[in-house]
C-alpha cells in the first residue's frame, strides 16, 4: 500500500494501479525502457494490473518481461471494460494511468487518474479526466515511488 495525505484534498491509501499498455507503459507493442525496473519496485507496495486490446499484438512478450498476466479486453467498447474493471477493483484505492480517449472514464473513476502525454499523444479526452498529467510514463511511476511529488503537484 502507499499511503500520502495531500493537504486540502484528501488522504490517499492506494492498492492498486490498473495501467493501460500500449501508448502507456509500451511504445508500438515494445514495453518503454525504464518502466520494467520501477514497476518491479512498485510491485512491493502496489497489485499492478495491466488492461489491453492488445492492439499490436505483442502482449504475451510484455507479459514475460513484467511476470504479470494483462487482462484482454474486447477490441469494441473498451472504455466500458475498462471502467467496470476498475469499478470492480473498488475505486477508492485505484491509481489508474493511461493515455486514450478509452481510458478517460478509467482515470475519471480511479481515487487518482493519471494522463500519460507520451510517445503517441494523448487524447483531450484522458487529459480532462485526470487528476495529473505527465510528459512520460517513468515520471508518472515516480510519482508512486517518491509519494512527495504527488502532494506537490496535487495540494491545494
Amino acid at each position: 500500500m502507499i499511503e500520502v495525505d495531500v493537504p486540502g484534498w484528501k488522504a490517499c491509501r492506494f492498492r492498486h494501479l490498473v495501467l493501460d499498455v500500449n501508448g502507456t507503459i509500451a511504445k508500438d507493442g515494445v514495453l518503454i525502457e525504464g518502466v520494467l525496473e520501477r514497476l518491479a519496485m512498485i510491485r512491493t507496495q502496489l497489485d499492478v494490473h495491466l488492461i489491453t486490446a492488445d492492439t499490436h499484438g505483442n502482449q504475451d512478450s510484455i507479459d514475460r518481461s513484467l511476470g504479470l498476466t494483462a487482462v484482454r479486453i474486447p477490441v469494441q467498447d473498451q472504455v466500458k471494460a475498462k471502467l467496470e474493471y476498475v469499478q470492480r477493483l473498488g475505486t477508492d484505492g485505484i491509481v489508474a494511468m493511461g493515455n486514450g480517449a478509452n481510458d478517460a472514464l478509467m482515470l475519471e473513476a480511479a481515487a487518482l487518474g493519471i494522463a500519460i502525454v507520451g510517445p503517441e499523444g494523448s487524447a483531450v479526452e484522458a487529459l480532462l479526466k485526470a487528476k495529473i498529467a505527465v510528459s512520460d510514463i517513468r515520471e508518472a511511476l515516480d510519482l508512486l515511488l517518491y509519494p512527495k511529488r504527488l502532494v506537490a503537484t496535487l495540494r491545494r
